[in-house]
């Protein structure tokens, strides 16, 4: 079953309206019992019932009847016969007819779930099919029993005769053209819930409390707006103070921010700067190193540290043997010459460049090499 179907089977009616009156049972089914009794006014009416000579007056309630009055018929032809007999609020209610079961025709059908949405139009070609009387003839309306999980509709059509409803009406009198609606009592003599007056002549009494209604829901929006825009204009200050203050704690904590910032990066400078000491060996100790390993006629021109790159140049008439006596000092480790050996015709020395890695942990004292003579 699709999801339309279910929505269609939750509540009466078709479309907005009847969307709004399940709507509206379901929020007063929260309410207590009687706070709903008081509320419900929009179905209050005005039942009439005739019996054994006698018009029996009597206000519908919710589930409630009160007896209202009894009058004899047949009633006079007068504008409102009943004006003098009911109070302003009485007067003013919807009147219907309770006709008895035994003027009407009831005939159980099954329709399809399309018929729902225009039940009464459906039902108007099925009266000469399912009775003896044509659709001219009769007042007819119908109720849905049940939704059939297969999604057709159990329906009732009840039907009365338009002659045995003219008869039943004429003791009325002028009462006879103000009603809203005509219902057929049950075997119980309870109402069906129907309404046999076509849709054109059903009159519609003014509700004197409409005004009044409108006034207060008109005064009720006004003050939900007030107090929409007092709150809204308490939530604006609100958010307006709230950005000042942090505006002010954003400029305390950028200056903060900077401060912690430079304290930071003297700890790290400091820090990077005792790993850099601690991690290799002095220049000093670097120099006496390299000036107790080099043999005798070896002379340097440059001598250079960047980073962990111990370079040296220089002239040597041992430049060959160079390697071998640097190797083992723990100030650096792997000396390598880098490039060509290259002869001075001046000294009768060779030019050598000499590159080494300076030690990065921590420097073992080691007896100095003894230079070779």
């Amino acid at each position: 079953m699709s999801a339309a179907s279910a929505l269609r089977r939750a509540w009466p009616g078709s479309g907005l309206r009847g969307f709004l009156a399940w709507w509206a049972a379901g929020l007063a089914a929260w309410l207590p019992a009687r706070t709903r009794k008081a509320l419900a006014t929009g179905g209050d009416r005005l039942w009439l019932q005739a019996e054994r000579g006698e018009l029996r007056l009597r206000h519908r309630r919710g589930d409630d009847l009160r007896e209202l009055a009894q009058l004899p018929l047949p009633l006079p032809a007068g504008d409102d016969p009943l004006a003098g007999v009911l109070r302003d609020r009485a007067a003013a209610l919807p009147r219907w007819l309770l006709l008895p079961a035994s003027l009407g025709l009831r005939r159980p059908l099954l329709l399809p779930a399309a018929a729902r949405e225009r039940l009464r139009e459906v039902l108007g070609f099925e009266i000469e099919r399912q009775t003896p009387f044509p659709a001219a003839d009769v007042l007819y309306d119908g109720r849905i029993l049940q939704a059939r999980p297969d999604g057709q509709l159990q329906v009732e059509l009840v039907v009365v005769p338009r002659r045995q409803f003219e008869a039943a009406v004429a003791p009325l009198g002028g009462v006879a053209g103000q009603l809203a609606g005509v219902d057929l009592a049950d075997a119980d003599g309870r109402a069906l819930g129907i309404n046999l007056l076509p849709p054109g002549q059903r009159q519609a009494r003014r509700n004197p409390w409409r005004r009044w209604n409108g006034l207060l829901a008109l005064a009720a929006l006004l003050a939900l707006a007030a107090g929409l825009a007092q709150l809204l204009d308490n939530r604006r200050a609100a958010a307006a103070a709230l950005q000042a203050g942090m505006a002010a704690r954003e400029t305390q904590a950028r200056a903060v921010s900077s401060q912690r910032q430079r304290v930071v990066d003297a700890v790290e400078g400091a820090a990077y700067l005792r790993a850099q000491r601690s991690g290799r060996p002095p220049t000093v100790e670097v120099m006496d190193a390299l000036a107790q390993r080099l043999p005798d006629g070896t002379y340097l021109e440059r001598l250079a540290i960047d980073g962990d790159q111990l370079t040296v140049i220089g002239l040597s008439s041992q430049a060959a043997a160079l390697v071998g006596k640097l190797e083992g000092a723990p100030q650096w480790r792997a000396p390598a010459l880098s490039g060509a050996l290259q002869q001075d015709p001046r000294e009768h020395m060779d030019r050598f460049t000499l590159v080494a890695k300076l030690a990065t942990g921590p420097v073992v004292a080691a007896a100095p090499a003894k230079a070779s003579p």
